[in-house]
């Protein structure tokens, strides 16, 4: 590589809204357009209730991924950390590490966990603050947030994206995580109005059960749903 890597940050506006499906769709067009990607995933709680967000995407893509750190109950991961008696790494120290990535690999690929402000460590650092340690650093970040379809998404979405661009933070779109095989009105006009209140653009649209599909399928389809990107 002649030049640092990006990092494209994959947050949500909430947990439960596609982010690890996203994640792997976002991975598989990248990794298909010939670039070196890894998925890095700092925080992973739930693994003793087979939470693994890291295994996968690469399950669905086939791509490199990494975790930081790993916590057995299925909570944010500053609480999980507290209740386990153990000290995450520092913001700083996730940065650190995927300023590194960059050295190696054209697009880093960070899942966060649960929404925009969860806390990543003990000290309070947030996704946000990762990301915007990144800008600060002239790191090439940028962020794709993942919203829902249904009803209090727009107040969601809005809320995330003003967050990040308040700190400064590019944000280069929204996806639309799981979309339903039937939509209902919220849905259709959510669909139409989520770029428009939030002033970035809409990327694409995952449908609901994606991360059930093959790898093959997986891919394959990946690209078609992607469309934005």
């Amino acid at each position: 590589m002649s030049r640092p890597g990006r990092v494209v940050v994959v947050t949500g506006t909430s947990t439960g809204v596609g982010k690890t499906i996203v994640t792997a769709a976002l991975s598989s067009v990248l990794a298909t357009r010939g670039e070196q990607v890894v998925v890095v995933k700092p925080v992973q709680t739930g693994i003793a209730h087979g939470d693994c967000d890291a295994e996968e995407v690469h399950r669905l893509t086939g791509c490199a991924v990494q975790e930081h750190a790993a916590l057995d109950e299925p909570l944010a991961p500053e609480t999980a950390a507290r209740r386990a008696g153990v000290t995450l790494p520092t913001v700083a120290e996730h940065a650190d590490r995927l300023k590194v990535h960059t050295e190696f690999h054209d697009t880093v690929v960070v899942e966060g966990a649960g929404g925009l402000l969860v806390r990543l460590d003990t000290d309070g650092g947030t996704l946000l603050d990762l990301a915007a340690w990144l800008v600060e650093r002239a790191v090439d970040v940028e962020v794709v947030v993942v919203c829902a379809a249904g009803l209090g998404t727009l107040n969601h979405t809005e809320l995330t994206v003003g967050a990040l661009q308040a700190r400064g933070v590019p944000v280069r779109g929204l996806v639309i995580g799981s979309w339903p095989d039937s939509p209902g009105l919220a849905e259709t006009c959510n669909r139409e109005d989520l770029p428009r209140v939030t002033g970035v653009p809409l990327l694409g649209v995952v449908p609901a059960g994606a991360g059930a599909l093959g790898r093959e399928e997986f891919t394959a389809a990946a690209p078609g749903w992607l469309t934005g990107w």
